[in-house]
């Protein structure tokens, strides 16, 4: 009788588990935050503030799930060099959950990725590999993966299966159970950015699967694959193109997005994020990042279309990350002016839209 085992040794696996276990023990869930609305619209808008966890993003969440899944499955293990492609938030994050276990991390990402997420990854232990074009990240990160017999994470195919969308603690549970003594319980919306597809994945499915009446809107930036995806019907959609906000705008439909349980769509202008995000700033008295100005774009529309209904309740979206991280742009004039956008018009929109409640976007 032949044999083969394959079996890799189970006690670095065991203390694996153990130690992501034990960070998330030291890990309080993250805040949800109301924003400043006129109490007589009777709407109520609520921040998951993702900006919180230790790695200081949204992806924060996905890191842990990711590695639990490549370990549980075999794929990573003692002496494993991970390989993501990522633009930013999600590898400052991975290179963090890679040091805790005493692994190599290398982030393929583009070139024009923010110096400030560069340093953040570095500091983590990662090391950063840049391509010229975005689309080009996949292939190269596989590559890398091969060359080293190291291990291609691959979130933009592994996000909406890594985490357990049922509960356990995932981001839609969170909210629901914070969400329970609020007047309005019962979210009329949630809105979030595509991504990778899987915040987005977990929140549809965890509101069928627990019957609330929410409905999901996802946001996406110019030049971002996924609205076009969604109004076409085309899984294989690209634009081949790079998007301004980080983290969320991406060149084709991931494989992750799930966009069957997404009830609408808005395609956001990059001005229009960046407004959005200098104007939510100067309200909540500390800056938040381009993808949150981005989710807030459509917020307002949605309030502005509830009050035309006559129609009070809550909205919740997220606080995907810190404005800190994008000093040098979002938040620099000089580089604004440099990529063309104004933010006069979409400045304009928002004042109106808190005066008002009237949205002429």
């Amino acid at each position: 009788m032949k044999s083969c085992d394959h079996t890799a040794p189970r006690d670095w696996v065991d203390n694996a588990v153990r130690l992501i276990d034990a960070d998330t023990q030291r890990s309080a869930d993250t805040h949800l935050l109301r924003y400043p609305l006129p109490a007589e619209w009777n709407i109520q808008l609520y921040l998951k503030d993702e900006s919180t966890h230790i790695t200081g993003s949204l992806k924060h969440r996905l890191a842990r799930s990711l590695f639990l899944y490549a370990i549980c499955n075999g794929w990573v293990t003692e002496g494993t060099t991970v390989v993501e492609a990522s633009s930013g938030s999600t590898a400052v994050s991975e290179a963090y959950f890679a040091k805790l276990l005493g692994l190599d991390f290398v982030a393929v990402m583009p070139a024009s990725t923010s110096p400030q997420k560069i340093a953040l990854i570095e500091a983590q232990g990662g090391r950063c590999h840049f391509v010229r074009r975005p689309p080009d990240m996949y292939t190269e990160a596989a590559r890398l993966a091969a060359e080293c017999g190291g291990h291609y994470m691959d979130q933009f195919t592994h996000a909406e299966r890594a985490t357990d969308w049922r509960g356990n603690n995932n981001i839609a549970e969170s909210i629901f159970q914070q969400m329970a003594l609020e007047t309005n319980p019962v979210p009329e919306w949630i809105v979030v950015g595509a991504g990778t597809g899987g915040t987005s994945a977990t929140i549809g499915r965890y509101i069928r699967y627990r019957r609330h009446a929410t409905k999901l809107a996802v946001v996406d930036p110019e030049n971002s694959a996924f609205y076009g995806g969604y109004e076409t019907g085309d899984a294989g959609y690209q634009t081949g193109m790079p998007s301004r906000i980080e983290g969320i705008g991406r060149p084709r439909v991931e494989p992750s997005f799930v966009g069957q349980i997404v009830d609408r769509m808005f395609e956001v202008p990059d001005a229009a994020s960046i407004a959005a995000a200098r104007f939510a700033s100067a309200r909540l008295g500390r800056r938040v990042g381009g993808s949150t100005g981005t989710n807030l774009w459509g917020v307002f529309a949605l309030i502005a279309e509830m009050l035309s209904e006559g129609r009070g309740g809550s909205v919740v979206t997220l606080l995907c990350d810190g404005g800190d991280r994008y000093a040098g742009t979002y938040f620099d004039d000089a580089w604004v002016s440099s990529q063309g956008l104004e933010l006069a018009e979409p400045t304009a929109v928002l004042e109106k839209f808190v005066a008002t409640g009237i949205w002429d976007a």
